[in-house]
């Protein structure tokens, strides 16, 4: 069961730009209810309210009781419009749902159990292929995360959505691949000393050399300028 949160809304009669304006210079959101074959609602919410639960980053994976005067609508945030500079929530739009309704949504990837993996004893690297998987699901379902067992997994092995991972009831990933590699244990980079340079890789003492004339060699006649 998807884990849920609940916000207090008002309805609103007026839409347009104008309207949300004056409604965010009241420190409230616009929003809007659609789906299940019923019309559209406009909704304001508390801005406060509402940026707390987004910067919780479980908005499009955990389901809204929406309480509407007296009325509760089961919801699922599906866009979230920020302002470009603050971060902060513009709009909302909440889709209406049902325990029948199935959602196409992004879990992201947990990868669990590294101490029981060698390789990763080893220091080996985790190379993460994918973040997050895109899965259909019933929206009363939908998993706070994707776990990928690690145990047992060597230097230079692979974790794979079909051996790797136990997907829970009732959620299919979307995939057009026969199987995903989910992520690789890579062997440990070496600390190398850098090479030397060529003017490093010089004799000892070749910089004194350059800088004056061999032993016997007869000194660079002065330039014309230099003679007094």
């Amino acid at each position: 069961m998807s884990k849920q949160y609940t916000l207090a809304a008002e309805k609103r009669e007026k839409a347009g730009k104008g309207s949300s304006r004056a409604i965010r210079r009241e420190n409230r959101v616009p929003a809007v209810i659609y789906g299940d074959n019923k019309p559209p609602v406009t909704i304001t919410l508390v801005a406060k309210d509402l940026v707390k639960e987004y910067h919780k980053g479980h908005m499009f994976t955990n389901l809204c009781e929406l309480a509407v005067g007296s009325e509760k609508t089961l919801v699922l945030a599906r866009d979230v419009q920020v302002h470009p500079v603050t971060d902060r929530p513009m709009h909302v739009d909440f889709m209406r749902v049902s325990p029948k309704t199935q959602i196409h949504v992004s879990v992201p990837i947990e990868f669990i159990n590294q101490d029981k993996s060698p390789g990763m004893k080893a220091k080996g690297v985790l190379n993460i292929v994918y973040h997050e998987l895109h899965v259909v699901c019933p929206a009363n379902n939908i998993p706070e995360s994707i776990q990928v067992d690690l145990s047992g997994l060597e230097i230079g092995d692979a974790a794979y959505l079909s051996s790797n991972v136990t997907l829970p009831q009732g959620v299919k990933v979307e995939t057009k691949e026969d199987d995903m590699t989910l992520c690789t244990i890579q062997q440990p980079k070496e600390d190398k000393a850098p090479e030397p340079t060529e003017a490093a890789a010089a004799a000892p003492g070749a910089e004194g050399a350059a800088a004056a004339p061999a032993a016997g060699a007869a000194a660079a006649p002065a330039k014309e300028g230099d003679k007094k």
